[in-house]
């Protein structure tokens, strides 16, 4: 089809999902810490007054789980029950148990059947990068994430020192031809304070809130992406939104996988990032995988490129891996693939390695996506391979 509209969205780190995300990836960072060798796959659910704590532990470390859950939700802004938690008063519960040693034997290196550290479990992972943006990302998912960054910005440096921590955003891109040319519709969703005393009603304070959205999150952001844009905005589309949280709504690690990712622009392998240390390929492959993608795309090797690795449980060499550029390739998917297999480690020890995953840089990566940052700590972001994918072709 040469012309379609395509949509992504973005949820903010005070999104009951993301809340938990930012739990589980703190806890993961304490362990990481003490320990740059712990295995950790931790659980979090977050809802009225609670938050549980579970899954499985194998560390030197000992962590005080209830003290990096109130820091964390302190951090987001979760401060007052009236915002949805209260980080002093909310009870916590933790579940953590010991990792299973039948897993433990198939990952430790030396153990199991095979000598070489094997992949954390079986599974298939994705990783994608094109020229759409300088973050080589789609826009449609950058951009959904710079409005809910704005947001968040926005209310803790009290710009909208009336916004709470809830907030969500969707942006729609007509495409032409393949290439982007317009924006045509972006949806904010933004929990906020109960302004009923400063306005005579529900339609006046909602008339506030878009305009202040509209003008100091919205336009700014839109205004960067260098395309044309449609005045067709949605804030706050059922007219209020107050209560909100985890309070409103039952939060559970891993339940963005696509808001991590790449907005559905490309395709997920299904398992979830946060929580999971890297020996887990579901989250160390995956950042492999959007590595080599972005590399090749940096390199002019093509426009657009997706990269798909697969693992059985307890092996080293994944079980499959492609590079596959959609035609937008300067030669062959093939040889593309032959190459960044040479070039690139596939297997869980050196991917670990070489992107240095057994340090702690988890927390940040729960809110504003994991893929399109520019922080050191990102280290799968890197284009430090484009010279030597040039010198093998």
């Amino acid at each position: 089809m040469s012309k379609f509209v395509f949509t992504s969205e973005s949820v903010s780190e005070g999104h009951p999902d993301k809340v938990c995300d930012a739990i589980s990836d703190a806890i993961l960072d304490k362990y990481l810490e003490k320990d740059p060798n712990s295995r950790v796959a931790c659980e979090t659910m977050a809802t009225t007054g609670n938050v549980f704590v579970s899954g499985e532990i194998t560390s030197k470390a000992s962590v005080n789980v209830e003290e990096v859950v109130r820091n964390t939700l302190k951090e987001i802004g979760y401060v007052d029950s009236q915002y949805g938690m209260d980080c002093n008063s909310v009870k916590i519960t933790s579940f953590l148990d010991n990792q299973s040693p039948e897993i433990a034997q198939g990952v430790d290196e030396g153990s199991g059947l095979f000598d070489e550290q094997g992949a954390g479990d079986q599974g298939l992972m994705f990783g994608f990068a094109c020229n759409e943006t300088k973050e080589l990302m789609p826009l449609p998912i950058h951009l959904s994430h710079r409005l809910v960054e704005k947001l968040t910005n926005l209310r803790k440096n009290g710009t909208l020192d009336w916004l709470r921590p809830d907030n969500k955003s969707q942006v729609s891109i007509l495409y032409e031809n393949n290439r982007p040319r317009k924006v045509s519709k972006v949806v904010i969703a933004t929990q906020h304070d109960d302004m009923l005393d400063q306005f005579a009603n529900e339609k006046d304070e909602h008339h506030f809130i878009t305009s202040e959205v509209i003008d100091k999150v919205i336009k700014p952001v839109l205004d960067l992406s260098n395309l044309p844009y449609d005045d067709a905005y949605i804030v706050n589309g059922t007219g209020r939104f107050v209560f909100g949280g985890p309070e409103a709504d039952t939060g559970l690690t891993g339940r963005k996988i696509i808001v991590d990712t790449y907005g559905g622009y490309a395709p997920h392998g299904g398992g979830a990032f946060s929580g999971k240390d890297p020996s887990k390929v579901d989250r160390s492959a995956a950042y492999m995988a959007r590595y080599i993608a972005k590399n090749i795309v940096a390199a002019k090797l093509a426009d657009k490129c997706e990269v798909q690795f697969s693992y059985s449980i307890g092996v080293a060499k994944p079980t499959s891996f492609y590079v596959k550029t959609f035609g937008t390739g300067t030669i062959s998917d093939e040889k593309l693939t032959n190459i960044a297999e040479t070039l690139f480690p596939l297997k869980p020890s050196g991917i670990i390695n070489h992107l240095n995953l057994k340090h702690p840089r988890y927390r940040i990566t729960a809110s504003n996506g994991h893929f399109g940052r520019t922080e050191d700590s990102f280290t799968w972001e890197k284009t430090d391979m484009v010279d030597e994918l040039l010198s093998a072709i």
